[in-house]
């Protein structure tokens, strides 16, 4: 860790927000961004902390751990599976419920409730495209350290397989924690794609709008916030017609 750098308060009064970020997919400006976004948010003493291969361009305030080791098996269906190892016994040095944040997210509220709802139980998004199915989606995820361990033992010798049979991390997790499951309220956590985004045509002429009672806006796959601000939507030629958007002003607000 750099010398440079704080060292982890150990102190159970501190609220803990963590997150992940390897590869180059996602710059240091998010974590700096997310980190941010996170003190602005919160009333209670908070350390932030991210699990990385690389902290260059990261905020000195931040507090680093390196990602814990996971054996990743040849074949594996494409996927952020590396993100299991967050259940991995010991999680650096943490101990004790952790809110877990994906980088790709925007808080806009407040966010101390995460910690008090339903506590002792694994906290998620009640997934908007699978809600019937009763799946997480774990962009917003809290979690007591180590308290599912067996996630990444049944991962590592299940190989290739298991990300088939489950198709995605978050389905794994949500049927084989064997935790019991609190979905935030609906109003918590917005899909900008799937709730904040006007339908077509109207997203033509009228940007995304802050929802009432909305903390965090979570963005999952292409517009990413940096896009999203710019109104642009990466994609093929032939989709720009209808995968097109407005800038969106509220993220100078909330994602700087």
């Amino acid at each position: 860790m750099d010398a440079a750098r704080p060292p982890l308060d150990p102190s159970p009064i501190m609220q803990t927000v963590i997150c992940m970020k390897w590869g180059t997919l996602y710059g240091p400006d998010y974590v700096n961004r997310l980190y941010r976004g996170v003190m602005r948010n919160v009333s209670r003493p908070t350390r932030f902390v991210a699990f990385t291969d690389d902290a260059t361009g990261l905020d000195p305030a931040i507090v680093v751990e390196s990602i814990p080791a996971i054996r990743l098996a040849d074949g594996l269906k494409p996927g952020p599976w590396r993100k299991l190892s967050l259940w991995s016994r010991p999680l650096g040095h943490l101990s004790g419920p952790v809110l877990f944040l994906d980088l790709d997210v925007v808080v806009t509220g407040p966010i101390d409730g995460f910690f008090d709802y339903e506590p002792g139980k694994l906290g998620l998004i009640r997934n908007w495209t699978q809600s019937r199915d009763g799946i997480g989606n774990s962009s917003v995820m809290r979690f007591d350290v180590g308290s599912a361990a067996h996630l990444v033992d049944d991962f590592e010798a299940g190989g290739a397989a298991l990300t088939y049979e489950f198709d995605n991390e978050q389905i794994y997790l949500t049927k084989r924690s064997g935790l019991p499951i609190a979905f935030w309220p609906a109003s918590w956590c917005r899909s900008f794609k799937h709730e904040l985004l006007p339908p077509w045509p109207a997203r033509l002429t009228r940007p995304a709008q802050l929802a009432p009672d909305m903390r965090i806006a979570v963005f999952t796959g292409d517009p990413r916030p940096k896009d999203a601000a710019q109104g642009v939507w990466p994609t093929k030629w032939y989709k720009r017609f209808y995968k097109t958007l407005r800038p969106v002003p509220w993220l100078s607000d909330h994602w700087y």
